[in-house]
């Protein structure tokens, strides 16, 4: 099977504030705010969830084709994806455009500053699904608004099943948009923070919601996961890794995980835990495409971990 990955592709830019920026922020003085903090570390990683689910899902030998709209500044992104042999057929270049860049500053108390420029990604609606041939699956993970609705209805339209993962994208909806996406999604992926959101945006209720997917995913953080479908409440622990150094893409790496097991047709508590191992590998790495491993040697911790193959 493949999947087509309906994302942005991003530059992340994380910088370290070496100090708190509660020192320096004056509490009376908010409304005529003007700081400006050093940060003589930063590094830039390359990010955007399609490009992150993207290359989990091609650790583990999956066959997942990025479709995204990027800008002039790709150049050194496109070397790296295809260093990975990750395909670029359906990345649309838009020359008026930076690609999507995120500037992260986090300082001593793990407190985060973020700015996000979409740039290209604001086009993604000029990508559309029908392009791509030979696509069995596809995942609507956070893009351009327009592109999201577009490419929720072309997945529909062409009879193929996908994962709706909303993200940080959610805010971007009313509740009919949410309910008309609900109805075309196969599958839809949350966290628990969002799954609130979810509710409070339409007025249905988690059971309500769950109805009308094969499966609904709830991430809960430390607490593991909730898998909810037709006919069962499945309960996903978290791995437990020796250092949390980052947390940013886990997300993204737990969604190639359930790609992954419906591309290969594995149920739902396999499925549940290869992601929730994926999330934890990623979460023991700086940046969101730096963990490595191969498919034996993820199969061999899967089954120290789980107690259990695939």
């Amino acid at each position: 099977m493949t999947a087509l990955i309906c994302g942005s592709m991003a530059y992340d830019h994380i910088m370290v504030f070496q100090d708190k920026f509660k020192n320096h922020i004056l509490p009376d003085k908010i409304h005529i705010l003007n700081v400006s903090f050093q940060v003589p570390e930063m590094r830039r990683e390359y990010g955007g969830c399609a490009g992150n689910i993207a290359y989990s899902l091609n650790l583990l030998e999956g066959d997942g084709i990025p479709m995204a709209t990027v800008g002039s500044d790709f150049s050194d992104y496109a070397h790296w994806i295809e260093h990975c042999g990750i395909s670029s057929q359906y990345l649309k270049q838009v020359d008026h455009c930076y690609t999507g860049q995120a500037f992260i500053t986090t300082d001593q108390d793990d407190n985060q500053i973020t700015a996000f420029h979409p740039g290209a990604m604001n086009e993604s609606h000029q990508n559309k699904v029908s392009e791509a041939q030979g696509i069995t699956i596809g995942i609507v993970s956070p893009d351009g608004k327009e592109g999201m609705l577009a490419h929720a209805q072309q997945f529909k339209e062409a009879d193929i099943p996908f994962i709706f993962d909303p993200g940080q994208g959610l805010i971007l909806f009313d509740g009919d948009e949410l309910k008309n996406i609900l109805k075309q999604a196969s599958w839809l992926t949350v966290n628990d923070y969002e799954m609130q959101l979810f509710i409070d945006k339409t007025g249905l209720t988690q059971d309500e919601i769950a109805e009308q997917v094969d499966a609904l995913i709830v991430t809960r953080g430390s607490e593991g996961a909730d898998i909810i479908t037709q006919t069962e409440f499945i309960k996903i622990p978290v791995v437990n890794v020796d250092e949390l150094l980052d947390p940013t893409g886990c997300g993204d790496a737990f969604r190639s995980g359930l790609l992954y097991g419906l591309m290969n047709n594995l149920d739902w508590a396999v499925t549940g835990r290869i992601a929730s191992l994926l999330g934890a590998i990623k979460i023991g790495h700086h940046g969101t495409q730096n963990h490595q491993f191969t498919l034996d040697e993820f199969k061999n911790r899967f089954t120290s971990e789980f107690s259990m193959s695939f």
